[in-house]
């Protein structure tokens, strides 16, 4: 990985590319610092710790953005909720499937505009709901400022911010590297990093805590306070080592459907004759079903989190939260299937057995022991169908292993770093995968070699 990106600094064009994507990463940092005003934010980080759950999934996910309410809290979590909803109507609803397939570049563009649309409205949502949280919570520094007024700032403020960042994620995509959602999705989980670490290291030195002191914390430390001895620690650090592994080991391979190309005479030359391959990805849809489970999976504990009476114990709402919860079981059945279901979906977004059949037929390529055709087809949707459903099982278990692990050693945030791993990690393969790809199309020496 480290070779590759020497060998793309070195070339001006890929090199203008990677500092316009550390250029917007930055403005991405800066704009995570800046608070909206009229909001107490020390008091808001404290509020949202204790509480966890779906809070301190969203707070990874955005980064430490969202703990302090700065102008990117939302960050890309409306741009993902919305390209979901799309990506499934234009299944459902023949309009929208013809522009995504015969629009050509202009039909892309209308879906692009209508995504931005219904991310600007679930921002909008979303917003509100974050700022009735802060109000019932009393985290308001309103002064002589009237309520609606700041009120009407708070909410614009957020959905201003969700779209900057949205704009910013495109950006990347056209004129950076890699994809622009991945990418910023990548920097708001690895500014979490340290703080998870923190406290790791903070459980590590509550090991040898007495029950007395533990009972003199004041509530809010107490509801966040959990220990692990230095060997659960180790455990937990080797474990997350191995995974990384696993990832790499399982987003490389790939199986390979043989080709042959028969024989053909053009004029006084002979063409054809040789063996090729079709590399069929085991991982074919990369980190993206991840993210979009995790977003439709939180979305029910999102909304509840978000109305105040789900705070109070023996509620409708809150048990809904507690249903919903990022440890529950149900949550981890729903996490399952979701990642299962969006793997098939990318799966068959990107390889379309009758379409590679096809090219194969008008090139004069078969695959040895069938025929060009409907058998050609068949074998390909059923290659595809095996390894898909190995790679999605592969991912399912992947995610929700610490999530399991956490629920048994009382640590919330080893559930949501083990799922931040495999998006890091995925992120960092695809991204370094283009930076190849774009190096092959320049014919780099250095490379090549």
């Amino acid at each position: 990985m480290i070779q590759t990106i020497r060998n793309a600094w070195k070339l001006p064009e890929l090199r203008k590319k990677m500092l316009f994507t550390v250029f917007i990463l930055l403005i991405f940092r800066v704009g995570s610092a800046i608070p909206v005003p009229f909001i107490d934010g020390a008091a808001l980080e404290t509020t949202l710790q204790s509480m966890g759950g779906i809070f301190t999934l969203m707070g990874t996910m955005n980064g430490t953005a969202f703990s302090m309410a700065a102008i990117f809290a939302l960050g890309i979590q409306p741009y993902i909720n919305s390209s979901i909803i799309i990506q499934l109507l234009s299944i459902a609803i023949p309009a929208l499937e013809n522009l995504r397939k015969e629009g050509g570049e202009e039909g892309r563009k209308k879906i692009n505009k209508i995504t931005r649309y219904v991310t600007v409205a679930i921002a909008l949502i979303q917003g509100y709901g974050y700022y009735l949280l802060i109000n019932s919570y009393g985290l308001l520094e309103l002064g002589n400022v009237n309520a609606v007024w700041a009120a009407i700032v708070i909410v614009v403020s957020f959905v201003a911010g969700s779209t900057f960042v949205m704009w910013l994620g495109e950006q990347i995509t056209e004129f950076g590297i890699g994809n622009g959602i991945s990418i910023i999705l990548f920097a708001g989980i690895v500014s979490r990093f340290p703080s998870m670490i923190t406290s790791l290291i903070q459980g590590v030195q509550h090991s040898g805590y007495t029950t007395e002191q533990i009972e003199s914390m004041d509530e809010t430390a107490r509801a966040s306070f959990f220990s692990i001895p230095w060997w659960g620690a180790v455990l937990i650090v080797v474990g997350m080592l191995v995974m990384v592994v696993f990832i790499v080991f399982i987003q490389n391979a790939e199986r390979r459907i043989p080709v042959q190309y028969a024989k053909r005479v053009v004029g006084r030359k002979m063409y054809g004759g040789q063996s090729s391959h079709i590399p069929m990805k085991v991982s074919m849809s990369g980190v993206m079903p991840i993210i979009f489970a995790q977003a439709i999976a939180s979305l029910p504990a999102t909304i509840g989190a978000f109305v105040p009476s789900a705070q109070t114990e023996g509620t409708g709402w809150y048990k809904f939260l507690q249903f919903f919860d990022t440890t529950s079981v149900f949550y981890i059945i729903v996490y399952f299937l979701l990642i299962v279901g969006f793997s098939y979906f990318y799966a068959t977004m990107q390889f379309n057995p009758v379409e590679v059949a096809n090219n194969l037929k008008k090139n004069g390529g078969f695959v040895p022991g069938f025929r060009p055709g409907k058998p050609t087809i068949d074998f390909l949707r059923k290659v595809l169908n095996k390894i898909t459903m190995f790679g999605a099982i592969y991912l399912a278990i992947i995610a929700i292993a610490p999530i399991i692990t956490g629920s048994v050693i009382g640590m919330s945030s080893l559930a949501i770093g083990g799922t931040s791993i495999i998006i890091v990690v995925g992120v960092a393969l695809e991204t370094v995968k283009t930076l190849e790809a774009q190096m092959l199309m320049r014919h780099y020496k250095g490379f090549l070699e």
